[in-house]
């Protein structure tokens, strides 16, 4: 039996799944982005500071994270370094536009699945569904005005969110002064009282230093029980959620968060299978087109077109299918955190033998008590008497790439430039990866990987399980399609 689900509420943009069943079993899945935007195809021939004003515009939740990579690859193309300023305050606006995108899942998107009725019975569905319940939740009378007060930090550094024009390759063009650093220092001593208190119950500090999977099934029994991250591990135990969503293996991080020192947390990659982690090689990044409603184009992203084909045969998707040396890779706050080594992620990892919906929750929610002190000693560190932004200097011609971690995970923009101008222009977004279709060695995108072997009853695409592994990847299709 084939059906195909779509469209899927609570993510972000359009998507369709179209699942295969066998005997109450998924077999296989296939997923569509069924939208096109032609961002690339805009920006060529422009003059190269126009990404500045115009790859924001692609999403509406991300746009720091889109505003920071075009910065990033003119820098690049520039060879000159940017302000130590610059840096730590787009670093606090990125962390925070990345944990409102955590919290915006978790509160939103992830837990009013389990106030469905279909888990009326369970022993903690009254409980869950008074709290998470969607749209009637008693949490939203806290979160809701915890995030906006979060994304306030946009409007101090960068004058707006989302689609702000602040971010350069040298920096941020507003100077901060001693009221606006208070103010900064102020919103993250507030939103970091909200998690201590409603989110986890425990000090940030006690959550980042949670060692194994021992120690998190303690945490959610001890102290920390009344928050909200221990509901949702209460819940993960009872469903078995490490056994739900098995990614394909690989994870992948291009490095998060700037600094004179290197990354906040660097870049490489993870081996879920034998806990191995090696370096990130770039050049070995590819984007195949055989199941995409694209024309031919080199696999090469630096040489890639993105150029409408509709009547491409075996088609079924307007995202392309990223692979790095021809794997198919997931990425996330999970594989940030597994690359980076923290000892509960790898533990999960260690413990489940691959990615889960369990596991990414987790990721992205640790991740949370692991920038809010991250952002506090930035902001701690910015030097009112100091530039926050270095001059500009010429583009030269050229190929260049750059990458940073968007909440979802690895963003990528390769640019060509020639005489100031765009030549070529290619972004690979994190749910281009993790939503990719099949590539042409038939090979399966993670989420298509992550949904074979889901055992679905007569309930079909409408299964619970379904519901919660699509959304464990919190989707950005508006991002995937450029």
């Amino acid at each position: 039996m084939r059906i195909t689900l779509g469209p899927i509420n609570r993510v972000e943009g359009d998507v369709e799944v179209t699942l295969d069943i066998e005997a109450g079993v998924v077999r296989a899945a296939r997923v569509a982005a069924p939208l096109y935007r032609g961002f690339e195809e805009i920006l060529l021939g422009r003059p190269a500071e126009d990404a500045l004003a115009i790859v924001p515009r692609i999403c509406g939740i991300c746009s720091v994270s889109q505003s920071l990579a075009a910065a990033a690859v003119l820098r690049a193309a520039r060879e000159a370094p940017a302000a130590a300023n610059g840096l730590a305050a787009a670093n606090v606006a990125h962390a925070a536009e990345n944990i409102a995108d955590h919290l915006t899942h978790f509160y939103l998107f992830f837990m009013p699945d389990f106030a469905r009725d279909s888990y009326r019975g369970r022993s903690w569905f009254v409980a869950t569904q008074q709290r998470f319940a969607a749209g009637a939740g008693t949490h939203l009378s806290a979160t809701l005005p915890a995030r906006a007060r979060l994304l306030n930090t946009q409007g101090i550094i960068a004058g707006k969110w989302p689609h702000s024009l602040a971010f350069r390759p040298g920096g941020v063009t507003r100077a901060l002064d001693l009221s606006a650093k208070l103010q900064l220092a102020t919103i993250f001593a507030e939103f970091r009282e909200f998690a201590e208190s409603a989110l986890f119950a425990a000090p940030l500090e006690e959550v980042a230093g949670l060692g194994d999977a021992a120690a998190l099934a303690r945490f959610a029994e001890g102290p920390a029980a009344t928050g909200d991250f221990a509901a949702f591990l209460r819940i993960a135990d009872d469903l078995r959620l490490r056994d739900l969503g098995r990614g394909p293996g690989l994870l992948m991080a291009a490095g998060a968060y700037a600094g004179a020192q290197g990354p906040q947390f660097p870049a490489g990659v993870f081996e879920s299978a034998t806990g191995a982690a090696g370096p990130l090689r770039i050049e070995t990044v590819t984007e195949d087109v055989a199941c995409a409603w694209y024309g031919d184009s080199p696999l090469d992203p630096a040489q890639a077109e993105t150029r409408p084909d509709m009547e491409r045969p075996g088609a079924y998707s307007f995202a392309k299918a990223p692979r790095l040396a021809g794997r198919a890779a997931e990425v996330g706050a999970l594989a940030r955190q597994a690359v980076a080594g923290h000892p509960l992620i790898r533990d999960l990892l260690r413990r489940d033998g691959a990615s889960s919906v369990e596991s990414r929750v987790v990721a992205r929610l640790l991740e949370i008590a692991l920038l809010v002190p991250a952002a506090q000693a930035w902001i701690a560190a910015l030097r009112v008497d100091a530039p926050f932004c270095a001059a500009d200097v010429a583009t030269r011609d050229g190929d260049f790439v750059a990458q940073v971690e968007a909440a979802r995970g690895t963003l990528g923009h390769w640019a060509r430039y020639r005489d100031g101008r765009i030549d070529r222009y290619q972004i690979i977004a994190p749910t281009t990866w993790n939503f990719s279709p099949r590539d042409g060695a038939g090979m399966p995108g993670p989420l298509e990987c992550a949904l074979q072997g889901i055992a679905v009853g007569d309930a079909a695409a409408d299964h619970v399980a379904v519901q919660h592994t699509i959304r464990s990847f919190d989707p950005c299709m508006v991002c995937t399609a450029h």
